[in-house]
């Protein structure tokens, strides 16, 4: 099991194209870790802001009546792909792991899988 600060440096290391990695507390706004991001991508400023869209995707989930549960949420910009992904288990409520790509060095099906492991890895 990987404390925050281990799985976030295993996240910017490891996935190609990574720029920046957080852990998010969806129901207070605050990154509970960050690393990387640079002058002009403030994480902390991303994981309020993302936390805001995790919050209205699960309100328009509970007015459509979905029962499912969100894996991640993917937002592509011309050269950045942000990928957000909440976690399950055991000390996971509450909280996703948010990932900056560069999108000229990413593979978004590979940054999934590696994300996911990191966040089975993961101890809370």
């Amino acid at each position: 099991m990987a404390n925050t600060e281990t799985a976030l440096k295993e996240a910017l290391t490891s996935i190609e194209g990574a720029t920046g990695v957080a852990l998010v507390d969806y129901t207070s706004g605050m990154a509970l870790g960050t690393m990387g991001g640079s002058k002009s991508f403030d994480l902390n400023v991303a994981a309020a802001g993302n936390t805001d869209v995790i919050r209205a995707k699960m309100r328009t989930m509970e007015h459509l009546g979905l029962k499912g549960e969100i894996e991640d949420v993917l937002i592509t910009l011309s050269d950045q792909y942000h990928l957000i992904r909440l976690l399950k288990g055991r000390g996971g409520n509450g909280l996703f792991l948010y990932l900056v790509l560069d999108a000229s060095r990413a593979n978004l099906a590979m940054a999934r899988h590696q994300l996911k492991k990191i966040e089975a890895d993961l101890e809370v």
